[in-house]
């Protein structure tokens, strides 16, 4: 209440001013904490949560302690819990709060996820970055940015700071300014545009020549790349890697985090181990296994080219029919993904239901009939092949009760968050998760029958 009191307060065109000191100001509050840690930043528009807690887990297997923040979750050293904020990216106060938990237990690595919004917020200044990881750069979050190219820009200040801030020396060790790219990404030439002590660039489908020279670096590329259902095979010069996470989408964020822990030294044999022990994040392409008997995978895409990158990876999955939950969120964000996301799923699945999301202000059956109109465009019809379902909890037991034997279930826009955002500010408890292994107790009667 007292937040949006002095925020209304203060005129727009100082609102810049008004974030920039409150992130002066935290950071000091906390003493600076981030100055006695190695701090590695990761952005871009998908697979930033994913890639963070790849990157921490290789550091855990390197021997390192860790502390991280995603849209995911967090973790302090040995403490690890589920992120209930609806936020990619914490207050300034709240970010400095973990960073200085972070130092008390002892990490000597933090991993901070940082959002384009939370890099306009200011929220970024304060944070003594030492590595910068980009993943990729979709058309997403641009009606709150203005367009495109204050999306792009708004990432580049976060790589234009990391060149800004002075050299550490951590444990007698001075950590280099390192920007690390994927080079498969159309936007790669960009982020590779900002000063840095040193690059990494990683790929699987290989750069040109020309592009090597912009480099100043030999890029990682990976070889023997083979996409499978059970995992990706993948091999780094000499070292051959079996990693569980599947689809291309994936491979990018390991590529990006192995990049990562090679510019920090740790040494390839180490990291194919880590590789190998990996599982896949919570709540991304997230298989419920409970007996039934068919396929169930529950993923956080919620824009456009995440939810491709899903359909390529189910592609890797055999399945007779696929019935995909799906729904978008309100509270103004990106209103004109909605018909992009209903004409995927029309023309991807075989039945659709869409059902209520994130709403937040919004009325939430407005939100359910933006997406499903461009279901019906997409040659579906309601009652046969596409139905509109309000409540969430209902929408997944009608998935469980048509599901037969050999189906995919797919289930996405929330992941593993443990909360759904409605009117007035509220947050309820929700899980995917827990509502679909509520809805196969349910009918579990049946399917011993099938």
């Amino acid at each position: 209440m007292l937040k949006n009191l002095i925020r209304s307060s203060i005129p727009e065109p100082l609102m810049g001013a008004y974030h920039y000191m409150l992130a002066r100001l935290a950071a000091c509050w906390f003493r600076h904490p981030s100055r006695e840690l190695i701090v590695i930043g990761v952005t871009g528009t998908n697979g930033k949560s994913s890639t963070t807690q790849f990157i921490g887990r290789l550091l855990e297997s390197a021997g390192e302690r860790v502390g991280w923040t995603t849209t995911a979750s967090f973790k302090v050293g040995d403490h690890e819990w589920v992120n209930d904020k609806k936020m990619t990216m914490l207050g300034r106060f709240q970010t400095q709060k973990r960073l200085r938990e972070m130092v008390e237990a002892g990490c000597r690595y933090a991993i901070i996820e940082t959002s384009s919004q939370g890099i306009v917020q200011s929220r970024h200044i304060g944070i003594h970055y030492d590595v910068v990881a980009f993943t990729n750069l979709t058309p997403e979050h641009i009606e709150s940015h203005g367009g495109f190219e204050n999306y792009k820009n708004a990432k580049g200040k976060l790589f234009e700071y990391l060149h800004r801030l002075p050299r550490k020396t951590i444990g007698g060790e001075e950590i280099e300014k390192t920007i690390v790219v994927n080079l498969d990404d159309a936007y790669a030439e960009y982020f590779l545009s900002f000063k840095a002590d040193r690059y990494a660039g990683v790929t699987w489908k290989g750069v040109s020549p020309e592009f090597i020279q912009h480099l100043n670096t030999t890029p990682i590329q990976a070889q023997n790349v083979a996409f499978e259902g059970s995992c990706t095979t993948f091999s780094l010069g000499d070292k051959t890697m079996h990693f569980k996470p599947i689809g291309r989408f994936q491979l990018e964020n390991i590529l990006v985090a192995i990049g990562t822990l090679l510019s920090l030294g740790v040494k390839e044999e180490v990291i194919q181990r880590g590789v190998e022990s990996l599982e896949p994040v919570p709540g991304r392409m997230e298989q419920i296994v409970e007996g039934q008997p068919f396929s169930i995978i529950v993923d956080y895409a919620y824009e456009p080219a995440s939810l491709n990158a899903v359909y390529e990876a189910i592609a890797l999955i055999p399945y007779r029919r696929l019935i995909h939950i799906t729904g978008s969120a309100g509270g103004g964000r990106d209103v004109a993904r909605r018909k992009l996301l209903g004409a995927l799923a029309g023309g991807h699945a075989d039945i659709v239901i869409v059902a209520n999301e994130d709403p937040y202000d919004e009325d939430p059956m407005q939100i359910i009939d933006d997406v499903a109109d461009a279901v019906v465009l997409a040659g579906k019809r309601d009652g046969v092949d596409l139905y509109r379902i309000l409540d969430r909890q209902e929408a997944i037991d009608f998935a469980m009760k048509i599901a037969e034997p050999d189906d995919l279930v797919l289930i996405t826009g929330k992941g593993s968050e443990p909360v759904m955002a409605v009117a007035q500010g509220k947050k309820i408890p929700w899980d995917d998760r827990v509502a679909t292994r509520k809805a196969l107790q349910k009918h579990h009667a049946r399917y011993e029958r099938i």
